[in-house]
């Protein structure tokens, strides 16, 4: 068995090698198509690893709290590999890459970002597979390791119903099947839920609030809100914005009325009561969210940001 410290450096090094041999390879050839299916592979690679190497007074398969977090650790990876991979094979490849395939710096920046991304979010599982603390279950970790559950399925369960959705024609114009009704990023929910969980899940895995290295694992979650929320080109940033102009293109009473009363990610009932501040701050719903028409006439009743009327902003904003 080796130390907790020594099996979070060689999860990092074999990190590195997946993802600079990955992108040795696909520079070559100026593909994309090993990116997705390497993070997958990476992901798979540390939870094998950290679960045949991590200490403990049982061995890993006697160890309930190991055995549950990386069965639904690695059901979650690799739903997102046959995901992302699906997808890419639907759209003929990866458009994010059209541009840098042949740009080494670039391209290399993609890999190494993937490494630092499959690491991070795999800090609580090494955390637990590597720990040697207590393998009953608390009441705190039945509540963790059951939002870690609920966050994979309910984005595997919105994953499938937008497919199913787009593959059926887009009726409707925008989604708002299955969880699509009460939540308008309900995917990116379930992701963000479970890295919170998986945690919070973690905690008891180490000596309490002054464990440095579990402290170290809220760079899963933290990540993994950044780049979803916070990112420009992808995630909800990516989705809201200039990005909403499609709808209030195409059927501006329709959506206004689905974004007043559907909550931004937490799937819910009654959003449209909920107060602008409460929207603003704990449900992030962000100003930065909002769409604002650029365009701009001779009408004296334009407000200064955003160019639209009066009228028209009631009908744009969450609230």
């Amino acid at each position: 068995m080796q130390e907790d410290s020594e099996i979070l450096a060689i999860s990092a090094a074999i990190t590195a090698v997946i993802q600079l041999g990955g992108f040795v390879v696909a520079y070559a050839l100026k593909t994309e198509v090993f990116y997705d299916v390497l993070g997958g592979l990476n992901f798979l690679s540390l939870c094998i690893y950290s679960a045949i190497e991590g200490s403990s007074a049982y061995s890993w398969d006697e160890d309930p709290r190991k055995i549950s977090f990386s069965v639904i650790f690695s059901c979650s990876r690799l739903w997102l590999l046959i995901f992302l991979a699906y997808r890419a094979h639907g759209r003929g490849g990866d458009s994010r890459f059209d541009e840098v395939k042949g740009n080494f710096f670039v391209f290399l920046f993609y890999w190494i970002f993937q490494a630092l991304w499959v690491f991070c979010i795999s800090l609580p599982l090494i955390f637990v597979n590597s720990s040697d603390h207590s393998t009953e279950f608390s009441v705190f970790d039945y509540i963790t390791i059951i939002g870690f559950g609920i966050g994979v399925v309910l984005e595997v369960s919105a994953d499938i119903q937008k497919t199913l959705w787009v593959n059926a024609g887009r009726q409707g114009r925008f989604c708002q099947v299955g969880v699509w009704k009460y939540s308008r990023h309900p995917n990116y929910f379930g992701e963000i839920l479970q890295w919170w969980s998986a945690w919070g899940f973690s905690y008891r895995s180490g000596s309490g609030a002054g464990d440095v290295q579990w402290w170290i694992g809220i760079l899963s979650p933290l990540l993994t809100m950044q780049i979803l929320l916070f990112t420009s080109g992808t995630g909800v940033a990516n989705a809201n914005g200039k990005g909403l102009k499609r709808y209030y293109d195409a059927c501006p009473e329709e959506y206004t009325d689905y974004r007043k009363k559907t909550s931004i990610l937490i799937p819910m009932i009654g959003y449209q009561y909920v107060p602008l501040f409460l929207k603003r701050t704990i449900f992030l719903d962000l100003k930065s969210y909002e769409y604002k028409p650029e365009e701009v006439d001779d009408n004296p009743d334009k407000v200064e940001k955003g160019g639209e009327t009066p009228e028209d902003y009631k009908s744009i904003n969450i609230n």
